[in-house]
């Protein structure tokens, strides 16, 4: 199960990266490669979607059939474990939604930066035939 955080973790860093280089100012010169890049990787990226669909399902599974510890029916080392198992779980909820909102800022940068490429293509034309 270890693998799939990782690959969810390097994911969520990947879309977090494309999204910073598209959004920093100055960047112009390599603005347009990396527009084409982001667009080709985002549907190979929205396979992320059902990814963490199932790994929240899988959190919620090993939340329910998680064994109790309270009060004096557990050990402080079964106390400890329950514990972490339980932060573990909040670490890779927020993972997946990291990774979700990544994505979803990610569709939306591009597909704004391709619009307004557009418009600032269409305003050149239009001051060509003036």
């Amino acid at each position: 199960m270890a693998l799939e955080w990782v690959v969810l973790g390097y994911t969520a860093g990947a879309e977090a990266i494309m999204l910073l280089l598209l959004t920093l100012p100055g960047l112009e010169p390599i603005r347009k490669g990396l527009i084409s890049v982001t667009r080709s990787l985002l549907k190979p990226f929205l396979s992320v979607v059902p990814f963490c669909l199932f790994l929240l399902m899988d959190i919620y599974w090993k939340y329910e059939t998680r064994p109790t510890c309270e009060g004096e029916s557990c050990s402080p080392s079964e106390h400890l474990r329950h514990q972490k198992s339980i932060m573990k779980s909040q670490r890779n909820a927020l993972l997946i939604a990291a990774a979700l909102i990544f994505y979803w800022l990610l569709y939306s940068v591009t597909s704004l930066v391709v619009r307004i490429d557009q418009i600032n293509k269409r305003l050149e034309k239009t001051k060509a035939r003036e």
